[in-house]
């Protein structure tokens, strides 16, 4: 068996670039950009209103005038009005163009208006007052975002400002889940005292569609020639396998077997951890990788959080995770010479810091447990008293 750190270099050195993709702009949140983004013009493009009031000469106020008769009004999305008057007002809304001859917006809290004139009920204003300024924000042809972070709802919005209708993306590996095992059926079914229905492909399948990977999925019954089959079509069509069950040393468990029959190299089998010890990961003589996770659900989830999740981001472009550092709320014992996962609940201390709270389930079967933790705290190997208060890397799902 390795160690953590030695998995986690070895899976390191596959990382490749996969290419670069041009996708709509609908399709890339969670994509990784390759390309910068200009502002097309200069944001905002145009002296704007930020408050509904009236728009007037600063210099007419600071001379003593505080009736304005009205002229108009200037909605958003209206061509841009003119002040015939230095002496009058227009009354603008919010989003609104600041009319030509005015450099100054009060708003309506500030006002009293009758008879078409407009008084002013303040005894003093700043000049350019409730503007936002053009190009206050990013000139014309400034960068507005660097190429090499993940699309979040932000640059997407960004994206639309500055007329990109397609962005240039990381192209994802083409990739499939593969669940093993006769005793699993289809969601939609129902199982038999003997069965359960395959999950671990859908929690995989879910993880990746963060980061809209849309992976394909297929099944393979525990027999050799149906495994051999089915991952030699496989490996010949996809970049990356992630399988899920049949790599522990059971009769049935065929995956090994297989994968050595069709010479996919072995880069590790078994790591010194809890859960997830039986995690295999090679390399076929195409290229394709194979992440052959446990079939236990906690185990299979885990491995997918800590192994496969930075491999795929450092393929994409992004940098090496650095995993945030959490407080252990209460002592934890765990007496195997192993790297330990445990489950934990997260909250804040009043000091801002993140605690993390044991949430232990029933070993790496419990399923459920998962839906009442938030994350993974790593507990070194080597050591088998973690006391309160000490602070060890958290690798968070939610």
């Amino acid at each position: 068996m390795i160690t953590v750190e030695q998995a986690v270099a070895i899976i390191q050195q596959t990382t490749r670039d996969f290419g670069i993709e041009e996708v709509p702009l609908d399709a890339a949140i969670g994509r990784v950009l390759r390309e910068n983004l200009y502002a097309d013009r200069d944001f905002p493009p145009f002296h704007r209103v930020t408050m509904d009031g009236i728009a007037i000469q600063h210099a007419a106020f600071q001379s003593g005038r505080r009736v304005f008769p009205i002229e108009g009004i200037g909605a958003a999305g209206d061509v841009q009005q003119e002040l015939q008057s230095p002496e009058h007002c227009l009354e603008v809304m919010t989003g609104a163009m600041l009319p030509l001859g005015a450099d100054t917006v009060i708003r309506y809290e500030d006002l009293e208006i009758a008879d078409g004139q407009a008084r002013v009920m303040l005894d003093a204003i700043g000049w350019g007052q409730n503007v936002h300024k053009k190009g206050e924000d990013r000139p014309q042809g400034s960068l507005v975002v660097r190429a090499g972070i993940r699309l979040s709802p932000a640059e997407i919005g960004v994206a639309a400002t500055v007329g990109k209708a397609m962005l240039k993306v990381s192209r994802q590996p083409k990739t499939v889940i593969i669940s093993t095992g006769d005793e699993l059926v289809e969601v939609s079914e129902t199982p038999l005292p003997h069965q359960i229905r395959r999950s671990n492909e859908h929690q995989v399948k879910a993880t990746l569609a963060n980061y809209n990977l849309l992976a394909d999925t297929r099944h393979l019954r525990d027999d050799l020639d149906e495994v051999l089959r089915g991952l030699k079509s496989m490996i010949a069509e996809y970049e990356v396998l992630i399988l899920s069950g049949g790599v522990s040393e059971g009769k049935f468990d065929y995956l090994p077997r297989a994968l050595d029959q069709l010479g996919v190299v072995k880069l590790f089998h078994k790591i010194k951890q809890r859960p997830g010890k039986p995690f295999w990961f090679g390399k076929a003589p195409n290229g394709s990788l194979v992440f052959a996770l446990p079939g236990n659900p906690v185990s299979s989830f885990m491995c997918t959080q800590r192994y496969f999740l930075p491999w795929l981001e450092q393929s994409l472009g992004l940098p090496a995770v650095v995993y945030p550092n959490a407080v252990l709320s209460r002592a934890v014992t765990f007496k195997p010479d192993l790297t330990y996962f445990l489950q934990v609940k997260l909250e804040y201390d009043d000091q801002g810091r993140i605690l993390a709270i044991p949430a232990e389930g029933h070993g790496s079967g419990d399923l459920a447990n998962l839906a009442d933790a938030d994350a993974f705290l790593q507990l070194p190997q080597g050591k088998d008293v973690f006391e309160q208060g000490e602070v060890f890397p958290l690798i968070k799902y939610r």
